[in-house]
């Protein structure tokens, strides 16, 4: 018999494969997602599963993507070094992320899956307004007002239709590592009707795992659980990132991994989050090795559908509602 649930993606890169192999899991056991909200690599998994690709199909995209694509270059950046350092300085990225949106347009479309119009649900029993029924949330980091945004919910901020919206455009902003891919400029207005400019990149920067997103506001229990899906190891084993700061790029570095870390953080030493949450570990592999090799995809996957299983196997939702909710 399914089960509804609700589903929180965590952002990763390349180690999004181990979502993949969480959610095949859930799945196969018969929950069915009503909602999905995802940050960068949870965003594009995300979307999919919004798009109800099944698990097999999901599993063998992932594994088929040539991740080595999604570094595109512009012309400027085939000089080299210097290239690089004039894309950094005019362009605010070294690579130009149209290959990841292309890619993903191109596999939505199929499935009928364009605009988050394609994606508005029914859904009288949530405590969230009418306007915020939609299948899918993606996060992205405005850094021109200076805070974390959901899109579709919050296109009205920019005096924009959220049913016009491409999914690809929302799900390639939140995609948008600070400095390795260029920033996503979305055009709209502000409240006396200008025309404004905004700069989005990863809502990893500010949220890399909002596992409270869908949380009830109104006081009431929780109709069915949200399962949260983080790309770490195991509560008990989780440690802060650490880095070693050499050079202006490592110190850039630092600093985005530093805010991400923090802010999931505070969420995570929860232990009402930490009963919801499967604990995927990544095997210390880096967001951006998009040099990753098949035997790698393969134990990711493995890992996920392994965490997911050992998650299954003690989840009560009854007593989690009465112990949290």
């Amino acid at each position: 018999m399914g089960a509804d649930a609700d589903l929180v993606l965590e952002g990763g890169g390349v180690k999004g494969i181990g979502l993949v192999g969480a959610y095949s899991v859930l799945q196969q056991s018969g929950y069915t997602f009503h909602r999905i909200a995802g940050t960068s690599a949870g965003a594009i998994v995300g979307a999919l599963i919004a798009a109800e690709m099944p698990a097999d199909k999901l599993r063998t995209l992932m594994q088929e993507i040539d991740y080595k694509r999604f570094q595109d270059e512009s012309f400027i950046d085939h000089l080299g070094v210097p290239g690089k350092i004039a894309s950094l300085l005019f362009e605010k990225g070294i690579y130009e992320g149209t290959y990841l949106h292309d890619w993903l347009e191109g596999v939505l479309a199929p499935l009928g899956t364009r605009t988050f119009g394609d994606l508005k649900i029914d859904d009288p029993g949530s405590s969230l307004p009418p306007e915020r029924s939609y299948r899918l949330v993606v996060m992205a980091s405005d850094v021109t007002r200076g805070e974390l945004v959901r899109f579709p919910w919050d296109y009205e901020k920019y005096g924009l239709s959220a049913d016009d919206q491409l999914v690809a455009d929302a799900v390639r902003a939140s995609m948008s590592i600070p400095f390795f891919f260029e920033p996503v400029r979305l055009k709209g207005t502000d409240e006396q009707g200008h025309g404004v400019q905004s700069i989005l990149v990863d809502g990893g920067m500010l949220s890399n795992f909002p596992i409270d997103v869908f949380d009830r506001t109104d006081g009431k229990p929780p109709r069915w659980p949200t399962f949260g899906v983080k790309l770490s190891a195991r509560a008990a084993n989780m440690q802060i990132e650490k880095f070693q700061v050499h050079n202006t790029f490592e110190l850039t570095r630092a600093l985005i991994g530093t805010m991400t870390n923090f802010h999931d953080q505070m969420h995570i030493d929860e232990p009402s989050v930490v009963q919801r949450t499967i604990f995927v570990d990544t095997l210390g592999v880096k967001a951006t090795d998009f040099s990753i090799e098949r035997p790698t995809q393969d134990q990711l996957f493995k890992n996920g559908t392994d965490a997911a299983s050992k998650f299954l196997s003690t989840w009560n939702f009854d007593a989690y509602v009465k112990q949290f909710r």
